[in-house]
């Protein structure tokens, strides 16, 4: 299997969809499913009747996962989207941003 590009706790920028241009941290990886669960971005609403457990009921807000070719990584240092390229350094395979050649940490 291939590293991750992207990961838990990841900073990243949505590309496509009603939430384009928004900005926040991926909350949820699934790399089988190859999508992604972001904080604040693609929020799904559901009816939910009143039950015991949720004697109110009412609109129930939550992020749906999106897929990863929808979102991409937030450059470092310009806060823009960029790809990923995988460098060996000292001895370690890390993340780096392709427009700033800045290393992305984790």
């Amino acid at each position: 299997m291939a590293a991750a590009k992207i990961k838990k706790g990841d900073k990243v920028v949505v590309l496509s969809g009603k939430d384009k241009g928004k900005h926040g941290e991926v909350v949820k990886s699934m790399p089988k499913e190859g999508k992604v669960v972001v904080a604040g971005v693609n929020i799904a609403v559901r009816h939910r009747k009143p039950s015991q457990a949720n004697p109110q009921g009412g609109l129930e807000r939550s992020e749906a996962p999106m897929h990863v070719s929808k979102v991409a990584l937030e450059d470092p240092k310009t806060g823009k989207p960029t790809r990923v390229r995988f460098e060996e350094r000292d001895g370690k395979k890390v993340r780096v941003a392709v427009k700033s050649g800045e290393l992305i940490n984790g």
